[in-house]
């Protein structure tokens, strides 16, 4: 089965979704979920659905696009009112305005004329082609349309009720209820809409002085989607989309209340109860690292996988770089990295104290431009030096440091995010191999230096894609096994090698989170969703038992070989390499958070089962020898499928 990038990353959203479903989570973290979900749909149309909107409209791919669209928002719509339900049985509501009190009517009128009248702008119809991208508007007229509110952005969209706990009300229904404060003739129509602007920047940028100008050019970027609440008059919807030079299909119409990412509020201000308890991290090794972390090192590599192991250790570790006074020289790459952030605040810390620190700040991550551009002045303004934006997308994730004339490194799966590094499921790598060291500095000298890096150990650019292909060529017999680990899998050629490798009698599995644009019937493929999110990539091969393991920042697109700077590093351990494959046997078992991504299309949901792969417990196991001997041959044809639970057949 084939399909477009666009499409498959609609079906990854469509399992987001489906956690709102799960029974096994909290209220609340399903109802995040929700609001993930609604996110994701956000970005899909600011960025994700550029290429097909300007190049494929009008083709059945598009429309089955739009389709899927349409579809998850009507199951959204569905979510919410069955979540106000399960919110009230925990003393939680959302009230109409009918519902407050007269005093708390005024209470709210007051507020309005306060804190948002004087934030609130209010344009004419006729200029609806100014509207900004996801700002919440209010549409109000007669007959025609004639003006638009658009709500502010910093203002919550649910408000609490002073006095009266879990009660809330929705700020747009507030402004229907007072829109004299913002009209000055009353208006007896009022309807919610919002547009969505592609938010693509020029990708070609060579340096820091053209993303001002890239990122104000966003104001004016398509309009690839119009959303708008149920009963919203036809002649409205019609004049309005004409004038933003959409399609009909790209209207999207669905109940009050729109922009359902307000309800991760309601999920951030839930009880205890009703969320996840903490996470119960493996801190022994990760603690007694970060007490010593070069005196770790230097007894041998150190890897740990996050969150299950705390990713406080390699901030601990970058804390102890910028202290010591051993420490001479710094080298880092940054892609995301926030607002607040520990890493970063310490290579501040360690050129203030005199050492010599660069850094490769990606000033092109999607949607983090502003962030790293303050991030840039941090650091100019401390005495870091920060590189010229190189010719590619710097995704490669590295931490490079001098201490006494020894290189120590960290090379890892995730972006040095302190949030992401405790949601997301990423593998870090601490390491004094003189090979992987005098290659990470070998990176960073060439992209500094405005050459394509030349190594020797790891691989970057097209030799990733080079060795995947070698190595699924070499294992197509019938006692091979080859196991690709990827956010998103594109690449026709390893696609079409990993097909080849399992028509050879092999197996090949497949652990796809988000984009999988091929499913042949001879590979395994999967996809896993649960309470964090996968991120690390990772590809292992048998190798005649002898299992090589790599990981990296790459995913299996054309774009990370030919138009971005990745990095991809061998797993030589046996210890290190050990803990991996054991990550990958629990997520190839995993009944719990785990879907079956069948060829002819459909999906094989496998929930309520014994083997959760995102459990503390899995991990807190004996070693063995060869932690996939379990996945042997004889349990299927395609050598061993895992243990399964009752499924159920979803439609994709």
């Amino acid at each position: 089965m084939e399909t477009t990038q666009e499409l498959a990353w609609l079906r990854f959203n469509r399992r987001v979704l489906d956690q709102t479903r799960r029974p096994d989570f909290p209220v609340m973290e399903r109802l995040r979920f929700l609001g993930i979900w609604a996110s994701n749909l956000d970005e899909f149309f600011a960025a994700r659905i550029s290429r097909m909107f300007l190049e494929g409209r009008g083709t059945e791919a598009y429309a089955a696009v739009l389709d899927e669209t349409h579809a998850q928002a009507e199951l959204a719509a569905r979510a919410y009112d069955a979540f106000l339900i399960d919110l009230g049985r925990l003393g939680i509501r959302i009230l109409s305005t009918a519902e407050l009190t007269l005093e708390e009517k005024r209470y709210f009128g007051a507020y309005l004329a306060e804190e948002v009248a004087p934030r609130t702008d209010v344009i004419r119809a006729e200029a609806v082609r100014d509207m900004r991208s996801q700002a919440l508007y209010f549409a109000s007229g007669a007959a025609a349309p004639t003006s638009l509110i658009r709500v502010p952005d910093g203002v919550p969209r649910v408000l609490p009720i002073p006095g009266r706990p879990g009660m809330y009300v929705r700020l747009g229904e507030l402004l229907r209820l007072r829109p004299d404060l913002f009209l000055s003739s009353k208006s007896t129509r009022f309807h919610e809409l919002r547009v969505i602007r592609m938010a693509g920047i020029n990708r070609i940028t060579l340096d820091w002085s053209d993303l001002p100008a890239a990122l104000e050019s966003r104001l004016d970027g398509r309009v690839s989607h119009l959303e708008i609440e149920r009963g919203f008059p036809l002649f409205w919807r019609e004049t309005i989309r004409l004038a933003l030079g959409l399609r009909e299909k790209e209207v999207m119409q669905v109940p009050p209340p729109l922009d359902l990412r307000f309800v991760t509020k309601i999920a951030d201000d839930g009880p205890p109860q009703a969320k996840f308890a903490p996470v119960a991290v493996a801190a022994h090794r990760a603690h007694r690292f970060m007490l010593e972390p070069f005196k770790s090192i230097d007894r041998g590599d150190v890897v740990l996988v996050h969150p299950y192991q705390s990713y406080e250790a390699v901030e601990s570790f970058a804390g102890m770089a910028a202290t010591d006074p051993a420490v001479t020289a710094i080298r880092a790459t940054l892609y995301r990295v926030g607002e607040d952030n520990v890493l970063a605040a310490s290579l501040i810390e360690a050129a203030r104290a005199g050492k010599d620190v660069a850094v490769l700040l990606e000033g092109r991550a999607r949607f983090d431009e502003l962030t790293n551009m303050e991030w840039a002045l941090r650091f100019r303004s401390a005495g870091v030096r920060v590189l010229r934006l190189p010719r590619k997308k710097a995704h490669a994730k590295l931490y490079w440091v001098l201490r006494g004339g020894t290189p120590y490194l960290h090379v890892g799966t995730g972006n040095y995010h302190p949030t992401n590094g405790r949601l997301y499921s990423d593998v870090s790598t601490f390491t004094r191999s003189a090979l992987l060291t005098a290659d990470a500095k070998r990176f960073f000298d060439a992209l500094e230096a405005g050459t394509e890096p030349v190594l020797g150990t790891m691989r970057t650019g097209a030799a990733i894609q080079q060795l995947i292909l070698e190595r699924l060529r070499a294992e197509g017999h019938p006692e091979g096994h080859a196991i690709l680990k990827f956010n998103h899998l594109t690449d026709p050629e390893i696609l079409a090698a990993a097909d080849a490798c399992g028509r050879s009698g092999a197996r090949v599995d497949l652990l796809i989170r988000t984009t999988l644009t091929e499913i042949s019937p001879a590979v395994h493929a999967r996809s896993i969703i649960g309470r964090f999110l996968e991120h690390a990539r990772v590809v292992a091969f048998r190798r005649d038992g002898g299992w090589e393991v790599w990981c990296g920042s790459f995913d299996a697109m054309p774009r990370n070989f030919e138009r971005r700077y990745e990095l991809m590093f061998p797993v030589v351990d046996p210890r290190a390499k050990d803990l991996i494959l054991r990550e990958l046997r629990a997520q190839l078992r995993d009944d719990v958070n785990s879907y079956e991504l069948n060829a002819d299309g459909t999906e094989t949901q496998h929930w309520g089962g014994s083997h959760d792969c995102q459990r503390l417990e899995p991990r807190q196991r004996t070693r063995t020898s060869d932690p996939l001997t379990s996945l042997g041959k004889g349990a299927d044809e395609h050598r061993g499928a895992a243990p399964r639970a009752p499924a159920l057949h979803v439609q994709a």
